[in-house]
Formats: C-alpha cells, structure tokens, sequence
C-alpha cells in the first residue's frame, strides 16, 4: 500500500513540474509589484502569480536595486512553501537620497536551478533642479559618527565648483560624480551641530545653494530616583545626559509611568498618584529621533517621603539667654510622622549654631545659651526619622534679639614704663559686653596693707590706666566694666614690685613665619596658672596685645591683624602664678623681614686720609630698620676704570664708618649697603675725586700764601688811610721858623742877634732846660690834637700850618686854623715851662723877666727884622697819633 502512494505522488509531482515547463521556461514569478518610499528607505510588496501554487519547494526571488544605470545592491528573498500565494515584502535603504537620482528595482523568481524569465522592474526617478542648484537630503537628523552622503543636483548647463560641509572641518569627505548633473559628498560626521544645523553647501560659477543638517546625540539620561512629598503624588529626579544638539529638530520627549513629563529637560517629573506601602517599579522613558533610553527605580515611596518647610514660624518668651521657636506645617499628615528638625541660628557674618530637635509632628523647640543683648537670625527644616531619607528647605528666616546683661569679665593685662604701671584690657567685643559700656573702675592697694585701697574710673573706650605705686611693695589691681545692667565680676592682676635697672633680660632674636610668630619656651614650674605671652612694637604708638596659655602648654602661634611686615617687635614670656608674674624669656623680631629701601645711610660723607678714604654715615635708627642689619659693606667704583671692588666690610650693626684703603688717585663712587637677612640693600651712594699728597701741600702753601698777601693787603689799607697820622707819628717834617718873610737866613746875609739868658738866678737843670717853640693858644694847626697837659705841651706854627708836636703826647688829627693866626712865633725859654708868646713883635724875654727892647727906628727903617736867636738845643717833635 505505501509502495503505491509514493508511485503516485512521484507521477503526481512529476505531471506538475512538467505542467511549470514549457520549452524548457520557468513561468512562475511575482505580481502586484507596489514601491512605497520613506525618506532614503524604499519598501517593495510583491504577490506570486497563480502559477507558483502548484510549486513543491522553496521559491527564491531576487532583487537587485540600480542607481543612475549601476547596479549598487542585490539581495534575495526566500518564500517558504506555506507562504506561497500570500503578499511578500523587502525594504532597503539607500546612501544616497532618492531625490539624487533614479532608483530603479528588479524582482525576479527562482525554483531549484530554474530562473524565471520575467522581470518585474520598477523606476524611483529623482529630481531635477530648475534654476538652481538642489542638495538633499534636507532638514535631516544624523547621530554624530555616522558616515552621510549628500547630494548636489544641478540645473541644466552649469558645473559644480564647490561642495562642502560648512562649521565640520574636522570631517574625512569625499566627493564623486553620480550623473551628468548629480555629484556626490560622503562625510563623516565627527561633530555635534554647534547652532541649529550644520549647512551643506553647493556651489557653482552662476549660482549657490544648500541644506541644513542637524548633527547630535540620542538621550543619554540616567540615575532615576523618586520620592514623595505628601504621599499623594510622587517626585523623580534624575541626571540628564549630555547635550543632544537636537532642541530644535528631534527634542527628547520624556513620560513617566506612560505620562509625557512638561519638565522633563531639568531632570524632574511629578504624577499624580497615591503611595502605598511597599516597592513598585517606577519607569521614565526619554527618546529623540537617535535613539529611546528606559529608566526604571525599585523602591518602596512612604520610606522616602521629602517634607515641605516648616511654616509661620515666630519666637516667644525671649530673655538674655533662651528663646522659644514655634512653627506649622502645610500638609496634614506630618502631624502623624516621627519628625526630626534642625534650628540654625546665625550672627554675624560667619557665625553659625545648629541644634536637632526630635518628636512627633514636632512644631516647636526650646533654645539655650545665647548671647545677651545680641541680634540673631533663624531657620528651620526638617524630616522623617527614622529613615532619614531628605532634609526639607529652609524655612524663611526670622529676626529675634535677646535681652542685655551684665558685662563678661576683663581681660586684663599690665606693662612697666618710666617707672610707672600702665593697667591695660582688651575692650569687650559685642558679645561680651552684653550692653553699651558706660566706664571702667579700677581699683588697687597694696599687698601688705590692703585697707589703703583706692580707685579710679576710667570712661569707655579708654582701656588704659597709669598707676603710680611705691616701687617697694606690691600692688593688687581689680578692674570692672560697667554698663546699664550693672558691674562685671572683677579681673585681677599684680603689680610686682619695681626694680628700675634690675630683672631686664637680653633680647633674642625670633624670626616670624607665615604671617605670625611660633614661639616655644621652657616649663616653668612657678606658671601655676598658665602662660601669659606679649607682644608690641619696638617703635611707633601700637597698642600692647597679648594672649592667655594654659599651664600644660609651651608654645603658641601668635597671629593678629595688627601683625605687620617689616616692623621689631617685643615678645615676652611671663608664668602666671597666685602672686606677681614672672617675666621668663624676652624676643626680638619680625613677621617678616622687608627689604631696607636705598639712601637709607644719610648723610654719607668722605674724608681723605692720604691714600685712604673714610665714609662716614650717622646710625640707623629702629623705625628705619624693616629688617635686622648684620652689618655694612662698602664698595668703591673708579670711575675712569669702570672698575668695582668690595673695599671694607663689618659685621657690627652699630656701625657707623668704613675705609676704603690705599687707593689709587682717580674719582671714585662709594656705595655702602647693608647686610640683612634679605639681601644687601639700603644702597647709599656718594661720589668722590682723590688729590695726590704733592697736590695736598700746594694747597697748603698757596691757601697760606694767600691768607698773607690778605692780611697784608688789609694792612696797606688800613695805614693809606691813616697815612697822615702815621707820618705825623714816625716821620714828622722839621719845621723852619719864619717871621713874616724871611726865617733863619744865612749869618751872613743877616744878623742874628743873640738871646742873652742870665743864668745866675737858675740852677744847671733849669739852664740846660731845650727850649720850646710855641704859639698862640688858638686851635691847632693840622688834624692832630694834642692830649697833653696844657703844662708840657708846646707848639710851632709854620705859615703851611703844620705843628710840631713834642714828644710823650697823644695828638688827635683836626681842621688846621688858618694862616692868620700863625702871623709870628718867638722863642722862648722859662724856668721849665715855655709859653707861647702872642704878638708877632714881642722880643725874646729872659727868664729873669727881661725884655730887651727893640730900637723902634730900626724896626721902622729895616724892611725886614731880624730873629733873635736862642743859641740851645731844639727839641725834635715826637707824637703819635691816634
């Protein structure tokens, strides 16, 4: 039986494949050919002629897709035997726009080794520019990394000159000519689209054209997490991802459990929904043209509940230190949760205090430890506990100011100056003195009897004040400050007693860091109270600061705004005991050193010491010293030789002169500077020309000489001036008497008649008495006037009018009198004494009193009289004049 159906089937199958056989031609094959395009996809349906029915195998259809005439693809399409007779379907998409160029499409059949001899063919043509250029596609979305193919197609006659991808340089391209007017530019897109599109431009010599391309990314978003706020809707959030370039063209659309999210783009989504306990499965979807990301969050809501900020808050029951905080809230159910809160309360800039308050449906909290009389700002947030899952915003902020109090104590410190205490404290800050302070008391005794107590007030915002104790006991001084609600407790500090010139320790030096100052020292077992460190500058008016140590520490880092650089200070360590302070180190130095500025050595000046130079500069004070001077260096500079050498150097600060030795003779420029642990500086300068020791004794002599010649000049002067009292005084002229016309004549041409002197009634002395030649008592005849007694003097008139003065008197140089008066002058000669004879005429007259007479005849016939002469000796006139 089986034998005969299988002969049956076999003749069976074989009428049919001859019934598909005609002249050796294969009939079956496609119908109902139908080409839908999309874009640059092309979708082809196809159906089987009737004839493919009877077909006991597997049917092959083959498809090959030609552009411009070249074929550019081929695939094949297998059809099953039970899907013979239904529609079949083929899509393809192409790298070049179908508006490029034509497209066209053959479908053929294939059974077993048989081929078809129909073909089903369909054309896709592409367009034709008019009357300029074309590209395509346009207004298309590519992912960044893809390779593009663009297209120019161009109007009839023109030839393509450019055709490129603008603001994409770092591309890899190519360009290819598909027809006689379509060209073609593969690209690959490496770049994101940096405005709305990236253009793609053809050109040619008459006219220009292009497309616009948008370049980007698909989503790319992530980190789902949801939560909910009132446990009637539920809030996602998650991070978006990187820009995708494509806002305007493909923007991501976003849903959340299937609904489209407004926000989306920020990275958030809310949805009505009720919160039930337990895990769920929460699901976003973001997607754009490039691409679908789906994001899914597992959790169960009512452990993630973020609550809202606290509402109405306010404060009551405000004193000095405590305030009470009250708040609501806007949702119902959190009157229902376990609830933690955070009060942060702030003053100042920079000063913050938080504090945790737990409860159910909590709405209000207690503070404590505040500032008296001091502003302060609130908020407040909160959240569930005991999962803790999110804090809530801050609430708004609220302003509160507590009540004043008394002041907190002073810090109270002392320093010795000029034999005398300066009592010192730091001024309370705002949050020390708990209200405005009026003044200060300040109250001492001394230790041995402290019923001698006195006190002082001092009005704020003084902080000093001098006391003068005896220097022989110690003083215990308590100082107050006051403001409207009373007193602060009192600080105490002991006044040692004062040894002026005793206990003063040397300063070592301390080099500061960092803006400050590290300073370490020995324990000291008498700081039973600690350490007190000082500090104040050496020079200027800056106050005294200081700085408390507890007893288990020996050092401190001293920083301070007042701190500056380039300016010595005094450090000090004192040990705090029961009693007066213990000074136990002293320091020297600077924050930091600074450069010492130039021309700090003034003023510089040389001397010559024969081939030696000495430069001399006065002593550098402290407040001129931004840095410790180690010691000075002098260089000299010859000027001619351009030639510098270091010629002295020390390494003493107090320093004050240097030597430059030996040199050669030439100019020279001086520069001293000073050696500081920043470097030589303080650079003073100061030029000089050296004079040979030849050169050094021509001057000497040259200045002597002319020191002479200046003082003999001055002599010359001053005898041409007084020449005449000089000549008067050394050289006077001898006088010759002369009566009338003719004086002392020869004896021959003249009588002299001589003066008879009887000397019997005179002594040797009186007869060799020299006589005198004396005038008339009138005004004397020159400049000269005679300072003798009117007993000794004795003058002779000449007609010039010039006197003779006699020796041992002082003559004062006046107006001679006029020659009348001058008319005679006679000799004479009286016991010790001679006078002046008034009359012209009167004779020569003894001693004895006798008067010769002259013959009256004579006189009256002789036209001249003769001088009667007195044969003795003529004193010469010695004066001086004065």
């Amino acid at each position: 039986m089986i034998a005969w159906l299988l002969l049956v089937s076999l003749v069976r199958n074989s009428a049919q494949d001859g019934h598909l056989k005609e002249d050796g031609d294969f009939h079956c094959g496609a119908r109902n050919m139908n080409v839908t395009t999309s874009e640059q996809t092309i979708l082809l349906t196809w159906e089987d002629e009737p004839s493919c029915l009877s077909v006991q195998d597997m049917l092959m259809y083959k498809l090959e897709v030609l552009i411009a005439d070249k074929q550019v693809h081929w695939d094949q399409v297998a059809v099953s035997l039970d899907q013979i007779g239904s529609t079949h379907s083929w899509n393809w998409t192409s790298h070049l726009a179908l508006e490029c160029t034509a497209h066209t499409l053959r479908l053929s059949s294939r059974y077993k080794n048989q081929t078809s001899g129909q073909k089903q063919e369909h054309t896709i043509p592409g367009n034709k520019a008019l009357d300029m250029p074309e590209v395509f596609p346009r207004d298309k979305v590519f992912q960044v990394g893809s390779r593009v193919t663009f297209c120019c197609v161009l109007p009839t006659g023109e030839v393509l000159d450019k055709l490129y991808l603008s603001g994409n340089s770092n591309s890899h391209w190519n360009m290819s000519q598909i027809s006689t007017h379509t060209y073609a530019l593969s690209v690959d897109l490496n770049q994101a689209s940096s405005a709305s599109c990236t253009d793609i431009k053809c050109e040619t010599k008459k006219s220009h054209n292009g497309a616009c391309a948008y370049i980007g990314y698909p989503p790319a978003d992530q980190g789902l997490s949801c939560e909910t706020r009132d446990l009637q809707s539920i809030e996602c959030m998650w991070t978006v991802g990187r820009n995708t370039h494509l806002a305007i063209a493909s923007p991501t659309i976003y849903q959340l459990l299937g609904s489209e999210c407004a926000e989306g783009i920020k990275g958030r989504c809310s949805h009505k929904v009720q919160v039930n306990a337990g895990e769920r499965l929460w699901t976003l979807t973001a997607q754009n043209q490039l691409g679908t990301v789906t994001l899914t969050h597992m959790a169960d809501l009512t452990k993630r509940i973020h609550m809202f900020a606290p509402k109405g808050v306010k404060v009551s029951k405000v004193d000095s230190r405590n305030v009470c905080v009250e708040w609501g809230w806007t949702v119902q159910t959190y009157n229902d949760l376990n609830i933690t809160c955070q009060v942060n309360i702030r003053h100042g800039e920079t000063h913050n205090i938080t504090s945790e308050h737990v409860g159910v449906g909590l709405n209000s909290a207690v503070l404590n430890d505040l500032i008296p009389n001091w502003t302060y700002m609130m908020m407040i947030r909160c959240r569930t506990s005991p999962h803790h899952w999110k804090w809530s915003e801050w609430s708004s902020s609220v302003t509160f100011h507590t009540q004043g109090e008394v002041p907190d104590a002073l810090d109270v410190w002392m320093q010795e100056k000029d034999s005398k205490t300066v009592i010192t404290w730091k001024i309370p800050l705002a949050n020390q003195s708990h209200g405005d302070i009026i003044d200060y008391v300040i109250t001492w005794a001394p230790t041995k009897t402290p019923e001698r107590r006195e006190s002082s007030s001092v009005k704020h915002p003084k902080n000093t004040f001098t006391l003068s104790p005896d220097s022989m006991d110690q003083y215990v001084v308590h100082v107050t400050a006051r403001n409207s609600h009373g007193s602060s407790s009192p600080s105490t500090v002991t006044v040692p007693i004062l040894r002026p010139g005793g206990g003063v320790l040397k300063h070592s030096r301390i080099l500061g860091s960092n803006g400050g100052f590290n300073l370490s020292w020995s324990t000291s077992p008498s700081a039973s109270c600690g350490y007190i460190v000082d500090w104040y500058p050496v020079m200027g008016t800056s106050a005294l600061d200081w700085i408390r140590v507890p007893p288990n520490e020996t050092n401190v880092n001293i920083f301070s705004k007042t701190l500056k650089d380039g300016v010595r200070y005094v450090l000090s360590v004192h040990a705090c005991t029961h009693r007066a302070l213990v000074l136990l180190e002293r320091r020297e130095g600077y924050v930091q050193e600074k450069p010492i500025q130039d021309d700090l050595l003034k003023p510089l000046t040389w001397t010559q010491r024969n081939l030696d130079v000495v430069v001399t500069w006065n002593h550098v004070s402290l407040q001129e010293q931004p840095a410790f001077i180690q010691g000075y260096i002098l260089y000299s500079l010859d000027t001619n030789n351009n030639r510098s050498v270091m010629s002295d150097s020390t390494d003493n600060p107090q320093a004050t002169n240097l030597t430059a030795r030996n040199l050669p003779i030439s100019s020279y420029s001086f520069t001293v500077k000073a050696k500081t642990a920043v470097g030589e500086c303080g650079v003073t300068h100061i030029t000089a020309t050296l004079n040979s020791l030849t050169d050094n004794l021509i001057w000497a002599i040259c200045i002597t000489l002319v020191t002479l010649f200046g003082l003999l000049s001055l002599f010359a002067i001053l005898c041409y001036r007084h020449w005449e009292c000089i000549k008067q005084a050394f050289y006077p002229p001898i006088p010759k008497p002369v009566l009338k016309d003719k004086w002392m004549l020869s004896l021959s041409e003249q009588s002299c008649h001589p003066v008879f002197v009887d000397m019997s009634h005179h002594n040797e002395a009186e007869l060799m008495t020299i006589p005198k030649l004396h005038s008339k008592s009138e005004a004397p005849a020159t400049d000269c006037v005679d300072r003798r007694p009117a007993a000794t003097t004795n003058r002779y008139y000449q007609e010039t009018g010039e006197a003779l003065t006699v020796p041992g008197t002082a003559i004062t140089c006046q107006t001679p009198p006029p020659p009348s008066l001058l008319s005679g002058l006679v000799l004479t000669q009286t016991s010790g004494v001679q006078q002046p004879i008034a009359e012209t005429d009167s004779l020569v007259t003894r001693s004895d009193g006798y008067q010769p007479q002259r013959n009256t005849e004579e006189s009256e016939d002789a036209p001249e009289s003769l001088l009667p002469c007195v044969l003795t000796y003529i004193e010469l006139p010695q004066s001086r004049c004065e």
